[in-house]
Protein backbone atom coordinates (compact mmCIF):
# COMPACT_ATOMS: atom_id res chain seq x y z
CA UNK A 1 0.00 0.00 0.00
CA UNK A 2 1.17 3.53 -0.78
CA UNK A 3 2.41 5.67 2.10
CA UNK A 4 -0.12 8.32 1.02
CA UNK A 5 -3.12 6.02 1.71
CA UNK A 6 -4.86 6.95 4.95
CA UNK A 7 -5.45 4.10 7.40
CA UNK A 8 -8.17 4.13 10.08
CA UNK A 9 -7.39 2.18 13.26
CA UNK A 10 -10.66 1.25 15.00
CA UNK A 11 -10.30 0.49 18.72
CA UNK A 12 -13.35 -1.00 20.50
CA UNK A 13 -13.46 -0.51 24.27
CA UNK A 14 -15.77 -0.93 27.23
CA UNK A 15 -15.03 0.39 30.73
CA UNK A 16 -11.34 -0.39 30.72
CA UNK A 17 -9.87 3.10 30.74
CA UNK A 18 -6.49 2.08 32.18
CA UNK A 19 -5.83 -0.44 29.40
CA UNK A 20 -7.11 1.96 26.73
CA UNK A 21 -4.67 4.60 27.96
CA UNK A 22 -1.77 2.20 27.37
CA UNK A 23 -3.07 1.27 23.91
CA UNK A 24 -3.51 4.90 22.82
CA UNK A 25 -0.02 5.72 24.08
CA UNK A 26 1.33 2.87 21.96
CA UNK A 27 -0.60 4.17 18.94
CA UNK A 28 1.03 7.57 19.42
CA UNK A 29 4.47 5.91 19.19
CA UNK A 30 3.93 4.26 15.80
CA UNK A 31 6.70 4.54 13.22
CA UNK A 32 4.06 4.96 10.48
CA UNK A 33 2.26 8.24 11.21
CA UNK A 34 -0.32 8.45 8.41
CA UNK A 35 -3.36 7.03 10.17
CA UNK A 36 -6.27 8.08 12.34
CA UNK A 37 -7.71 6.45 15.45
CA UNK A 38 -11.41 5.92 16.14
CA UNK A 39 -12.30 4.64 19.60
CA UNK A 40 -15.49 2.57 19.32
CA UNK A 41 -16.93 2.88 22.82
CA UNK A 42 -19.68 0.38 23.71
CA UNK A 43 -21.18 2.54 26.47
CA UNK A 44 -18.29 3.22 28.87
CA UNK A 45 -18.51 5.67 31.75
CA UNK A 46 -16.80 9.06 31.93
CA UNK A 47 -13.43 7.55 32.93
CA UNK A 48 -12.97 6.38 29.35
CA UNK A 49 -13.97 9.76 27.94
CA UNK A 50 -11.40 11.48 30.15
CA UNK A 51 -8.64 9.16 28.94
CA UNK A 52 -9.57 9.89 25.31
CA UNK A 53 -9.66 13.65 25.88
CA UNK A 54 -6.27 13.57 27.57
CA UNK A 55 -4.80 11.45 24.76
CA UNK A 56 -6.29 13.75 22.13
CA UNK A 57 -4.47 16.75 23.64
CA UNK A 58 -1.14 14.93 23.63
CA UNK A 59 -1.38 12.85 20.48
CA UNK A 60 -0.02 13.86 17.05
CA UNK A 61 -2.61 11.57 15.41
CA UNK A 62 -6.25 12.46 14.66
CA UNK A 63 -8.41 10.79 17.34
CA UNK A 64 -12.20 10.37 17.31
CA UNK A 65 -14.50 9.01 20.02
CA UNK A 66 -17.66 7.19 18.88
CA UNK A 67 -19.97 6.27 21.79
CA UNK A 68 -23.43 4.88 22.36
CA UNK A 69 -25.31 4.18 25.62
CA UNK A 70 -24.63 0.98 27.53
CA UNK A 71 -27.36 -1.46 26.51
CA UNK A 72 -25.61 -4.80 26.82
CA UNK A 73 -22.91 -6.29 24.59
CA UNK A 74 -23.16 -4.41 21.27
CA UNK A 75 -19.62 -4.76 19.90
CA UNK A 76 -20.70 -5.28 16.28
CA UNK A 77 -22.93 -2.19 16.35
CA UNK A 78 -20.31 0.15 17.81
CA UNK A 79 -17.74 -1.16 15.33
CA UNK A 80 -20.14 -0.34 12.50
CA UNK A 81 -20.68 3.15 13.90
CA UNK A 82 -16.92 3.67 14.00
CA UNK A 83 -16.58 2.37 10.43
CA UNK A 84 -19.21 4.90 9.36
CA UNK A 85 -17.01 7.69 10.77
CA UNK A 86 -13.74 6.38 9.32
CA UNK A 87 -12.02 8.43 6.62
CA UNK A 88 -9.37 5.86 5.72
CA UNK A 89 -9.35 3.60 2.67
CA UNK A 90 -8.03 0.78 4.83
CA UNK A 91 -9.34 -0.28 8.24
CA UNK A 92 -7.36 -1.93 11.03
CA UNK A 93 -9.29 -3.39 13.97
CA UNK A 94 -7.38 -3.31 17.25
CA UNK A 95 -8.96 -4.05 20.64
CA UNK A 96 -8.74 -1.56 23.48
CA UNK A 97 -6.71 -3.98 25.62
CA UNK A 98 -4.22 -5.00 22.91
CA UNK A 99 -1.00 -2.99 22.89
CA UNK A 100 0.46 -2.57 19.39
CA UNK A 101 4.20 -2.78 18.79
CA UNK A 102 5.78 0.39 17.33
CA UNK A 103 5.73 -1.01 13.78
CA UNK A 104 2.16 -2.34 13.97
CA UNK A 105 0.63 0.11 11.46
CA UNK A 106 3.72 -0.06 9.24
CA UNK A 107 3.55 -3.87 9.10
CA UNK A 108 -0.16 -3.78 8.24
CA UNK A 109 0.56 -1.26 5.50
CA UNK A 110 3.29 -3.52 4.09
CA UNK A 111 0.91 -6.50 4.03
CA UNK A 112 -2.10 -4.63 2.58
CA UNK A 113 -3.00 -5.75 -0.92
CA UNK A 114 -6.14 -5.32 -2.99
CA UNK A 115 -8.37 -8.37 -2.90
CA UNK A 116 -7.04 -9.49 0.47
CA UNK A 117 -7.60 -8.97 4.18
CA UNK A 118 -5.13 -9.61 7.02
CA UNK A 119 -5.80 -11.54 10.23
CA UNK A 120 -3.09 -11.18 12.85
CA UNK A 121 -2.36 -12.87 16.14
CA UNK A 122 -1.61 -11.85 19.70
CA UNK A 123 0.90 -12.36 22.48
CA UNK A 124 -0.85 -13.06 25.77
CA UNK A 125 0.30 -11.02 28.78
CA UNK A 126 -0.31 -12.46 32.25
CA UNK A 127 -2.13 -10.92 35.19
CA UNK A 128 0.94 -9.73 37.12
CA UNK A 129 2.66 -8.12 34.13
CA UNK A 130 -0.64 -6.54 33.07
CA UNK A 131 -0.97 -5.01 36.53
CA UNK A 132 2.52 -3.52 36.26
CA UNK A 133 1.71 -2.08 32.84
CA UNK A 134 -1.69 -0.51 33.58
CA UNK A 135 -1.31 0.39 37.26
CA UNK A 136 2.40 1.09 37.69
CA UNK A 137 2.87 2.44 34.15
CA UNK A 138 5.70 0.00 33.39
CA UNK A 139 6.44 0.35 29.68
CA UNK A 140 6.77 -2.68 27.40
CA UNK A 141 8.78 -0.69 24.84
CA UNK A 142 12.39 -1.57 24.14
CA UNK A 143 12.54 -4.39 26.67
CA UNK A 144 15.49 -6.73 26.33
CA UNK A 145 15.47 -10.42 25.54
CA UNK A 146 16.50 -11.04 29.16
CA UNK A 147 13.36 -9.23 30.38
CA UNK A 148 11.09 -11.24 28.12
CA UNK A 149 12.81 -14.53 28.94
CA UNK A 150 12.13 -13.81 32.61
CA UNK A 151 8.46 -13.12 31.83
CA UNK A 152 8.23 -16.34 29.84
CA UNK A 153 9.71 -18.37 32.71
CA UNK A 154 7.19 -16.79 35.10
CA UNK A 155 4.32 -17.61 32.74
CA UNK A 156 3.58 -13.93 32.07
CA UNK A 157 3.72 -14.31 28.28
CA UNK A 158 3.11 -17.17 25.88
CA UNK A 159 5.36 -16.10 22.97
CA UNK A 160 8.76 -14.51 22.48
CA UNK A 161 9.84 -14.94 18.86
CA UNK A 162 7.35 -12.44 17.29
CA UNK A 163 8.77 -9.71 19.55
CA UNK A 164 12.20 -10.01 17.95
CA UNK A 165 11.69 -11.53 14.49
CA UNK A 166 9.51 -10.02 11.72
CA UNK A 167 8.75 -11.68 8.39
CA UNK A 168 6.64 -9.14 6.46
CA UNK A 169 7.09 -10.77 3.04
CA UNK A 170 6.77 -14.38 4.13
CA UNK A 171 5.52 -16.29 1.03
CA UNK A 172 3.02 -18.41 3.00
CA UNK A 173 0.91 -15.45 4.10
CA UNK A 174 -2.03 -15.94 1.68
CA UNK A 175 -4.06 -19.00 2.69
CA UNK A 176 -4.35 -21.58 -0.06
CA UNK A 177 -7.50 -23.05 1.46
CA UNK A 178 -9.74 -21.01 3.73
CA UNK A 179 -9.75 -21.79 7.45
CA UNK A 180 -12.03 -19.85 9.75
CA UNK A 181 -10.44 -21.01 13.00
CA UNK A 182 -7.88 -18.85 14.74
CA UNK A 183 -9.44 -15.54 13.72
CA UNK A 184 -8.70 -12.81 16.25
CA UNK A 185 -10.87 -9.69 15.99
CA UNK A 186 -8.34 -7.86 18.15
CA UNK A 187 -5.93 -7.70 15.19
CA UNK A 188 -7.25 -7.73 11.64
CA UNK A 189 -7.53 -5.41 8.66
CA UNK A 190 -9.48 -4.98 5.43
CA UNK A 191 -10.16 -2.39 2.73
CA UNK A 192 -13.07 -0.10 3.54
CA UNK A 193 -14.74 -0.83 0.19
CA UNK A 194 -14.66 -4.57 0.90
CA UNK A 195 -16.09 -4.01 4.38
CA UNK A 196 -18.97 -2.09 2.80
CA UNK A 197 -19.63 -4.92 0.33
CA UNK A 198 -20.19 -7.40 3.19
CA UNK A 199 -22.24 -4.82 5.16
CA UNK A 200 -19.74 -4.58 8.02
CA UNK A 201 -20.21 -6.57 11.22
CA UNK A 202 -23.44 -8.46 11.83
CA UNK A 203 -25.31 -6.83 14.71
CA UNK A 204 -27.75 -9.74 14.96
CA UNK A 205 -25.13 -11.78 16.82
CA UNK A 206 -26.05 -11.92 20.50
CA UNK A 207 -23.45 -12.05 23.27
CA UNK A 208 -19.77 -12.88 23.04
CA UNK A 209 -18.36 -15.15 20.41
CA UNK A 210 -17.51 -15.54 16.73
CA UNK A 211 -18.97 -12.35 15.26
CA UNK A 212 -15.39 -11.64 14.12
CA UNK A 213 -15.21 -15.02 12.40
CA UNK A 214 -18.56 -14.30 10.72
CA UNK A 215 -17.08 -11.04 9.36
CA UNK A 216 -14.03 -12.83 7.93
CA UNK A 217 -16.13 -15.68 6.50
CA UNK A 218 -18.35 -13.22 4.63
CA UNK A 219 -15.29 -11.46 3.22
CA UNK A 220 -14.07 -14.87 2.06
CA UNK A 221 -17.48 -15.57 0.49
CA UNK A 222 -17.16 -12.26 -1.36
CA UNK A 223 -13.85 -13.39 -2.90
CA UNK A 224 -11.46 -11.64 -0.52
CA UNK A 225 -8.42 -13.78 0.32
CA UNK A 226 -7.22 -14.09 3.89
CA UNK A 227 -3.56 -13.31 4.60
CA UNK A 228 -1.79 -14.22 7.83
CA UNK A 229 -0.26 -11.47 9.93
CA UNK A 230 1.86 -14.01 11.81
CA UNK A 231 5.38 -12.83 12.70
CA UNK A 232 4.57 -9.28 11.58
CA UNK A 233 1.60 -7.62 13.31
CA UNK A 234 1.40 -9.31 16.74
CA UNK A 235 -0.17 -7.27 19.54
CA UNK A 236 0.33 -7.64 23.30
CA UNK A 237 -3.02 -8.72 24.74
CA UNK A 238 -3.37 -7.53 28.33
CA UNK A 239 -4.93 -9.97 30.79
CA UNK A 240 -8.63 -9.73 31.68
CA UNK A 241 -11.35 -11.92 33.08
CA UNK A 242 -13.04 -14.02 30.41
CA UNK A 243 -16.41 -12.83 29.16
CA UNK A 244 -19.47 -15.10 29.58
CA UNK A 245 -19.50 -17.60 26.73
CA UNK A 246 -23.02 -18.97 26.97
CA UNK A 247 -23.79 -17.96 23.36
CA UNK A 248 -20.50 -19.17 21.87
CA UNK A 249 -21.74 -22.56 20.59
CA UNK A 250 -24.83 -21.09 18.92
CA UNK A 251 -22.76 -18.32 17.34
CA UNK A 252 -20.25 -20.88 16.10
CA UNK A 253 -23.06 -22.78 14.35
CA UNK A 254 -24.13 -19.53 12.69
CA UNK A 255 -20.62 -19.04 11.33
CA UNK A 256 -20.56 -22.56 9.92
CA UNK A 257 -23.96 -21.97 8.31
CA UNK A 258 -22.75 -18.68 6.83
CA UNK A 259 -19.77 -20.48 5.31
CA UNK A 260 -21.99 -23.25 3.93
CA UNK A 261 -24.54 -20.80 2.47
CA UNK A 262 -21.78 -18.55 1.06
CA UNK A 263 -23.62 -15.58 2.50
CA UNK A 264 -21.94 -12.22 1.92
CA UNK A 265 -24.02 -9.47 3.54
CA UNK A 266 -24.59 -9.04 7.26
CA UNK A 267 -28.23 -9.46 8.27
CA UNK A 268 -28.13 -6.18 10.20
CA UNK A 269 -24.98 -4.22 9.60
CA UNK A 270 -23.24 -1.16 8.27
CA UNK A 271 -25.95 -0.11 5.80
CA UNK A 272 -28.57 -0.13 8.54
CA UNK A 273 -26.26 1.86 10.84
CA UNK A 274 -25.75 4.50 8.15
CA UNK A 275 -29.49 4.64 7.40
CA UNK A 276 -30.31 5.15 11.07
CA UNK A 277 -27.68 7.89 11.39
CA UNK A 278 -29.20 9.73 8.40
CA UNK A 279 -32.69 9.33 9.84
CA UNK A 280 -31.58 10.68 13.21
CA UNK A 281 -29.85 13.64 11.54
CA UNK A 282 -32.98 14.43 9.50
CA UNK A 283 -35.07 14.29 12.67
CA UNK A 284 -32.76 16.81 14.37
CA UNK A 285 -32.97 19.17 11.38
CA UNK A 286 -36.76 18.85 11.25
CA UNK A 287 -37.03 19.66 14.94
Amino acid sequence: MKTSTLISVIVPTYNRADALSVVLDACARQTDRYFEIIVADDGSTDATRRVIERSRRQMPIHLEHVWHPDDGFRLAEIRNKAIAEARGEYLIFLDGDCVPQPDFVAQHRALAERGTMVTGSRILIGRSLTHLVVKNKVSLYGRSLVFWLAQRIKGETNKLLPLFVKLPRWPRRPERSFKWRGIKGCNMAAWANDVAIVNGFDESYMGWGHEDADFVVRLHNAGIRRKKGFMATEVLHLWHEEAPRDRADRNRQRVLQCLSDRRIAAQTGLAQTLAKARSDADAVVAA
